[in-house]
């Protein structure tokens, strides 16, 4: 009974011991933030030598103040190589919000605007005036727009731009 006791302690201490392993392997990698932006390790050289972390990802835009007083904003979601991607028109808890609020596409990727059909009537209209849909208050309404040109393209919510309904598209490496 005895060398059976020792077998049983010795599973138990190598188990403890590879789950230890295992949970602080698990603290020192990076962390998705939960939008898709990796934020990086935070210093050190890294593979474009620009210090900050982040690989061969382009630099977060200038956006100015046009994100302040959006409330789910937090940094520009990769998602390049797809073709297309979504963009929720009337998100949040009161339906005034785009999510996500910024994307970086490559060109030739189509943007779909869908309507949740939260928050009253709303549009997508680009503050250089590149698209703008019709003002919709329908859940699954879509309009499409196909960003050829590189660039950063601001859009808002026309009726609902004082309550920071805004968002970007950032085109390509700018």
């Amino acid at each position: 009974m005895s060398g059976e006791l020792l077998d049983r302690r010795a599973f138990v201490k190598t188990v403890a011991a590879s789950a230890t392993v295992v949970a602080l392997a698990g603290c020192a990698g990076n962390e998705d933030n939960g939008n898709g932006v990796d934020p990086g390790n935070g210093g050190g050289e890294d593979e474009d030598g620009d210090g900050n972390g982040n690989g061969d990802q382009p630099q977060e835009p200038d956006y100015g103040d046009w994100f302040d007083d959006v409330e789910n904003y937090d940094g520009t979601a990769d998602l390049r190589g797809e073709d297309t991607v979504d963009v929720a028109v009337g998100a949040g808890s009161d339906g005034l919000l785009f999510d996500p609020a910024a994307i970086r596409v490559d060109p030739g990727t189509t943007v779909v605007f869908e309507w949740t059909g939260e928050g009253g009537g709303h549009n997508v209209a680009e503050v250089d005036d590149v698209f703008e849909s019709e003002t919709v208050d329908e859940a699954g309404h879509t309009f499409e727009y196909t960003f050829e040109d590189e660039g950063v393209f601001q859009y808002e919510c026309t009726p609902h731009v004082a309550l920071g309904m805004k968002g970007a598209v950032v085109v390509g490496d700018d």
